[in-house]
């Protein structure tokens, strides 16, 4: 059977990510990729599209659980350290330190005062990881409330997602305007002009998921790889700015 343009699209984008991880291999780079967003924004479904066809001993996925009562005493940073990339691997952060600025901060499983302290330290902490010569992307997956209710009954109703299901989901529509507010104070805090935050408005998954890929390779490939797919359409990601809290590219 013939493959329709949509298969031969993705095709062609997992082919420059694949070029795209062939030349870090070689070249001994280390690439780390946040993805972060609202509850069922898509992060799952985007990091599994996105690793399809990379090298499983050279990529690595991780998703931490709750933090246990040894975590919490530690510096905060120090369960995530363990998990960064060394010379050719790529690793893929499902949620990552930016729990703290999100779920932990609108649901109170931190201080003010600590919420106060990591947003002073992460650009940082994240700029010595830049001049440890690692290639940092930080994703943030926005969706609209609607759009977000849909996809939380669906965890509920079909019981091939049950596994997505969280205790938090219930409190993700309740507590929108407290997300929105955590998410606004985060990406004004911390995007800066070496770590910004990259914003993917995900409603649209396939959409989101082929533009996902083109800022991949082109922030992170060299550019006779990045030249065989198109810039990623603004319309759908594009870099943070202040502006966009107000002119409708996000969610609110």
């Amino acid at each position: 059977m013939a493959k329709d343009d949509d298969e031969k699209d993705l095709e062609r984008h997992h082919l420059a990510l694949v070029h795209w991880q062939q030349h870090a291999m070689e070249s001994g780079e280390k690439a780390l990729i946040i993805f972060e967003g609202r509850d069922a924004a898509g992060k799952d479904g985007s990091i599994r599209v996105v690793t399809e066809h990379l090298s499983v001993r050279s990529t690595r996925v991780v998703a931490l659980p709750k933090p246990s009562d040894r975590d919490r005493s530690q510096w905060y940073f120090q369960r995530y350290v363990p998990r960064l990339p060394a010379a050719g691997e790529t690793v893929f952060f499902n949620r990552s330190w930016y729990n703290r600025a999100g779920v932990e901060r609108v649901m109170g499983f931190c201080t003010p005062k600590e919420v106060e302290v990591f947003l002073h330290d992460v650009p940082t902490f994240e700029a010595m990881l830049l001049e440890s010569d690692l290639r940092l992307v930080k994703l943030w997956l926005d969706v609209s409330k609607d759009e977000q209710g849909k996809r939380l009954k669906e965890r509920r109703t079909d019981p091939l997602k049950v596994l997505k299901s969280s205790p938090l989901d219930a409190a993700a529509q309740d507590k929108w305007e407290d997300y929105s507010m955590a998410r606004d104070a985060m990406l004004i805090r911390t995007s800066t002009a070496e770590a910004p935050w990259v914003c993917v408005r995900a409603d649209h998954k396939k959409t989101a998921h082929l533009n996902i890929i083109r800022h991949l390779v082109h922030a992170l490939a060299p550019k006779k790889i990045a030249k065989t797919l198109p810039p990623p359409d603004p319309d759908v990601l594009f870099e943070f700015d202040a502006s966009a809290l107000s002119d409708g590219r996000l969610e609110h």
